[in-house]
C-alpha cells in the first residue's frame, strides 16, 4: 500500500487488545457455529484515506486574512478505511461496505455488544477492510454541501429494516431485542454530509481496490447497486457478497425488466451497456436476503419495499447467469435459516450467516 497509518505486530502483550487466531478448521468454512472467543493476534492494522478530489477557490491565499477562501484548497469526497490483518492472512481480503445511514463501525460490533463481521472474519484469517463511504462518517469532508437531515424517522427505519412493526418485534426475529440494543442501533445512524453521488461512491471504492489489489467486496443494502458499478469498473474485485441489496440493480440494455410498484414506491432496474454488464459475469456473486419479506402486496411500506427488491434481485441473478455468469441468490428462510432482519451481520445468528459466506468463498476457491 502507498499510504497508511499502521500499527504492526500486535500481540496479546501489546497495548491494543489482541485477538488468538481461529483454528484452521474454524477458518476453513467447514462446519457451523464458529464464533471464536479468545485472543486474536493481529499482524498489522491501520487506517487511511483513498480516492477523493481537491477543489480550489480562485485567487491568492493571504495569511493576514485566513478566513478568506481565495486561493485555498479543500480535500474531500474520499473514502476512509480501517484495516486489520491477521497472522497468516488469506490471499484475498474482504472489503466491507456499509449501507444507508450507516458507517463502517457497524461491521465492528453488534448493537448488543457481540462480535461483528469485522472480527468474525478476522478470526477466519481474512484481512478485513471496513470503509466509510465518501460524505459519511469519518469520510465526511465533502466538496458539495447539503443540509443535514434532522427529520424524525426512527420508527420508519425500524419497520424498513424489518426488526418488526413498531414498537413490536417479529416473532422469532433475530435482531437483538431490548431497549439497550435499540438505543445503540438508533445512535449508530448517521446523516450524509453531501449529496449521494453514485460516481463519487463507486470511484472511492474502486480507488480502494487500486490501492490494496485483489479482494472480495461485501456490500450491504444501499451499497449493493454502487457495488455492481464498482465491480464493473475495477478488475481487482474478484467476488461480490451482497447482503440485501436495495437498489441499483443493473441489466444489459434492452433487457431491463418492467418497473415494480410497491407501497414504498416503484423500483426500476438500470440499463448498462452489455460490454460493462459482462464484467459481472466474470466473478462469483452471492446475494442474501433475510426473513419476513411478504410474497403479496401490502400497505405496510417497510415490508412491501423488500417484496419488490427480492423479486428484482432474482431477475438480476437470472440475467447474470443467462450471460454466462456465476450468481446465486439465497433467501435464507428457503434453506431453513429464519428470523433474519435487514441487518444480517448484526443479528443474533450472525455467526451462522458468516458460516454461509465462508462456505461460499471456500467453494469458489476464494479462501486460500
Amino acid at each position: 500500500m502507498k499510504r497508511r497509518d499502521i500499527v504492526m505486530g500486535l500481540t496479546a502483550a501489546a497495548a491494543v487488545p489482541a485477538v488468538g487466531l481461529a483454528t484452521d478448521a474454524q477458518a476453513s468454512g467447514a462446519g457451523g457455529g464458529r464464533g471464536g472467543s479468545g485472543p486474536l493476534t493481529i499482524e498489522e492494522q491501520g487506517s487511511f484515506a483513498v480516492g477523493g478530489t481537491v477543489i480550489t477557490t480562485p485567487g491568492i491565499f493571504d495569511p493576514r486574512h485566513p478566513t478568506d477562501p481565495a486561493g485555498q484548497t479543500l480535500h474531500g469526497d474520499h473514502a476512509r478505511v480501517f484495516f486489520q490483518k491477521p497472522v497468516r492472512a488469506r490471499k484475498l481480503p474482504l472489503v466491507l461496505w456499509h449501507g444507508y445511514k450507516q458507517s463502517g463501525a457497524g461491521w465492528g460490533t453488534t448493537p448488543d455488544g457481540r462480535e461483528g463481521f469485522q472480527t468474525i472474519f478476522l478470526r477466519r484469517r481474512f484481512a478485513v477492510y471496513t470503509l466509510d463511504q465518501p460524505r459519511r462518517g469519518s469520510a465526511g469532508q465533502t466538496t458539495v454541501s447539503t443540509a443535514t437531515d434532522a427529520t424524525t424517522s426512527d420508527q420508519w427505519f425500524y419497520n424498513q429494516f424489518r426488526f418488526g412493526l413498531w414498537p413490536d418485534t417479529y416473532p422469532g426475529g433475530q435482531f437483538p431485542q431490548g431497549p439497550e440494543a435499540r438505543e445503540q442501533f438508533f445512535r449508530s445512524m448517521l446523516p450524509d454530509t453531501g449529496p449521494i453521488d453514485g460516481e463519487v461512491l463507486a470511484n472511492g471504492v474502486s480507488a480502494l481496490f487500486d490501492e490494496i489489489g485483489p479482494g472480495i467486496l461485501v456490500t450491504h443494502s444501499h451499497a449493493g447497486g454502487f457495488g455492481w458499478d464498482a465491480t464493473m469498473r475495477n478488475r481487482n474485485i474478484k467476488a461480490v457478497v451482497a447482503l440485501e441489496p436495495g437498489s441499483g440493480f443493473v441489466f444489459p440494455e434492452g433487457e431491463v425488466p418492467d418497473p415494480m410498484p410497491s407501497s414504498a414506491g416503484t423500483l426500476a432496474g438500470e440499463a448498462v451497456p452489455l460490454k460493462e454488464f459482462r464484467r459481472l459475469t466474470e466473478v462469483p456473486i452471492v446475494v442474501y436476503y433475510g426473513d419476513n419479506i411478504p410474497t403479496e402486496p401490502t400497505d405496510i411500506a417497510g415490508r412491501d419495499n423488500w417484496r419488490v427488491r427480492l423479486a428484482m434481485a432474482r431477475l438480476f441473478v437470472d440475467a447474470v447467469n443467462r450471460h454466462g455468469g456465476d450468481a446465486t441468490l439465497v433467501h435464507l428462510p428457503e434453506i431453513g435459516i429464519t428470523g433474519n432482519s435487514h441487518f444480517l451481520f448484526s443479528d443474533l445468528n450472525n455467526v451462522r450467516i458468516a458460516d454461509q459466506i465462508s462456505d461460499f468463498l471456500a467453494k469458489k476457491g476464494l479462501a486460500r
